[in-house]
């Protein structure tokens, strides 16, 4: 099963690596990480998917907690959330094929970004799944370039983990 962790830290050099070191060590495959700043100066939220039981994910979480910088981890694979993904991805659009690709654009709300002599960039921000059926539609068209971000994910509503986590900080 896939669980999305969340974890809040302080923002030090080092503390990334610790964090994947952590999960190498455990023997987790790390399917997306993402980092980034949070509306807290000096606090960081990563967000981490991994492919794993509830019991290890447990056991991954206690480990967490020991390193130093960590302040809060919350396992939101079963919590009401909002997840999104951005991928982007550059495909084969010769001028005959363009208005189908811009069709199917239009469908998933992607936008093109760029447009070359014989493709088109495309970039979609949406939940994983859409974003997985999106790449598997314009995959014939025939994908030069993909990069995709990871999950980031929040938990609904105002009892949101973040808000915890900073509120035994203050």
């Amino acid at each position: 099963m896939k669980h999305t962790l969340v974890a809040l830290m302080e923002d030090h050099p080092g503390v990334l690596n610790r964090v994947s070191s952590l999960f190498r060590r455990r023997g987790f495959n790390i399917e997306s990480m993402s980092v980034g700043h949070t509306e807290t100066p000096g606090i960081s939220r990563m967000t981490i998917v991994v492919d794993s039981s509830d019991t290890s994910v447990e056991q991954v979480t206690k480990q967490l907690y020991r390193l130093i910088e960590v302040l809060k981890v919350s396992d939101v694979t079963a919590d009401p959330n909002v997840a999104r993904e951005l991928v982007m991805i550059k495909v084969h659009a010769p001028s005959s094929r363009r208005a189908e690709l811009s069709s199917l654009a239009d469908v998933f709300e992607a936008k093109i970004v760029d447009v070359a002599h014989d493709s088109l960039m495309l970039e979609l921000s949406a939940n994983p799944d859409k974003v997985e059926n999106f790449i598997e539609l314009v995959r014939p068209f025939g994908i030069r370039e993909m990069v995709r971000t990871g999950r980031v994910a929040m938990v609904r509503g105002s009892n949101s983990h973040a808000a915890e986590a900073y509120v035994k900080t203050a």
